[in-house]
C-alpha cells in the first residue's frame, strides 16, 4: 500500500486545525459583514441591506457547522485514543502472561 497524501486531512488532528482555521476566518468575514450592515442600515440601498442580511445569516450557518464538525472531530479523536490505549493495554497484559495464555 502507497503512503498517504499529505495534506490537511491526514490525519484528525491536522483536519481539526484546519477547521479551526476555517472558523476564524468565518468569524472574521461575519464581523466585517456585521459592519457593512451597520452601514448600509443607514444609506436608503435596500437591495444592498437584504443582500448583506442573507450574507450574514449564510454565515452564521457556516458557523455553526463548523462548530459540529469541530466537535465531531475531537469525539473522534477522543474515541481513537480509547481503541489505541485499550489495544496497547490489551497487548501489554498478553506479554505479560507469555504466548501460552489465551
Amino acid at each position: 500500500m502507497g503512503s498517504q497524501p499529505e495534506g490537511p486531512f491526514n490525519s484528525i488532528e491536522n483536519a481539526k486545525d484546519y477547521v479551526r482555521l476555517l472558523q476564524e476566518t468565518v468569524a472574521d468575514a461575519r464581523q466585517e459583514i456585521a459592519a457593512d450592515l451597520a452601514a448600509a442600515a443607514e444609506t436608503q440601498s435596500d437591495r444592498r441591506l437584504e443582500a448583506l442580511r442573507v450574507i450574514h445569516y449564510k454565515l452564521e450557518k457556516l458557523e455553526q457547522h463548523l462548530h459540529s464538525s469541530s466537535r465531531a472531530l475531537n469525539d473522534l479523536r477522543s474515541l481513537r485514543r480509547l481503541l489505541f490505549d485499550e489495544r496497547a493495554e490489551r497487548a501489554s497484559v498478553q506479554a505479560k502472561k507469555g504466548p501460552d495464555a489465551a
